[in-house]
């Protein structure tokens, strides 16, 4: 089966996804294309939805990678020990398909699809 990559026009600049909605080039991203990603997927942002999607990218630009639910969570757990589970993650990106929160939020982040991740 061939990759297909999308070619979506956000804010008058072509973006490039691959074939499962994840930018193409990490740079392209900006608050902007986040919030028309999440808006692609029926999604509507709110506060707590942005504090852990540029916690996400603070991550990935630090470790070169995007975090799994695991590592997610231990990165939540320092900043705000509360919000640190997979619950609270759970209902800031819920999925009709059981897609991890943690590949969602890369998504929306503008980040690489994590690996191993479900």
């Amino acid at each position: 089966m061939k990759n297909k990559k999308k070619i979506i026009l956000i804010n008058k600049k072509y973006i490039e996804l691959d074939s499962e909605g994840y930018l193409k080039y990490v740079n392209d991203w900006n608050p902007y294309v986040g919030h028309e990603l999440a808006y692609k997927e029926g999604r509507k942002l709110l506060s707590s939805h942005w504090e852990i999607i540029l916690l996400l990218r603070k991550f990935y630009y630090k470790y070169k990678i995007s975090p799994t639910m695991i590592p997610l969570i231990n990165e939540i757990k320092q900043i705000n020990y509360k919000k640190g589970n997979s619950i609270y993650l759970l209902k800031l990106f819920t999925s009709k398909t059981l897609e991890s929160p943690a590949r969602i939020a890369a998504r929306i982040a503008g980040l690489p699809k994590p690996k191993y991740c479900i």
